[in-house]
């Protein structure tokens, strides 16, 4: 018999928590800057993204996923692209420690 037990579950429960999402009404290229945006457009753009995020119900497992697939683009989860990757540095290191330790 087949072994499925490392099979990824059903489809419905990887994205089901998006229904949920403060996003789901907001046009997504306030989450994703346009190409050359930088400075004050740039910065105010993440900073509106942000807000959206920050009383969403499901911001923990939005910026959980997004870290997990190492989503390289955009806001998810109130996180930007470079602080996720600031995000998965720290959690490398603690890592690397822990298994020296």
């Amino acid at each position: 018999m087949t072994d499925v037990s490392r099979l990824p579950g059903p489809f419905v429960d990887e994205w089901s928590w998006q229904q949920q999402a403060r996003c789901r009404d907001v046009d997504p290229a306030l989450f994703f800057h346009p190409a050359g945006e930088r400075g004050p457009a740039h910065d105010h753009r993440d900073a509106v993204a942000k807000r959206v995020c920050a009383g969403c119900p499901v911001r923990e497992p939005c910026a959980e996923y997004a870290l997990r697939t190492r989503e390289p683009y955009g806001v998810w989860g109130g996180l930007t692209e470079h602080e996720r990757r600031a995000v998965l540095a720290r959690r490398r290191a603690l890592h690397r420690r822990q298994r020296a330790a």
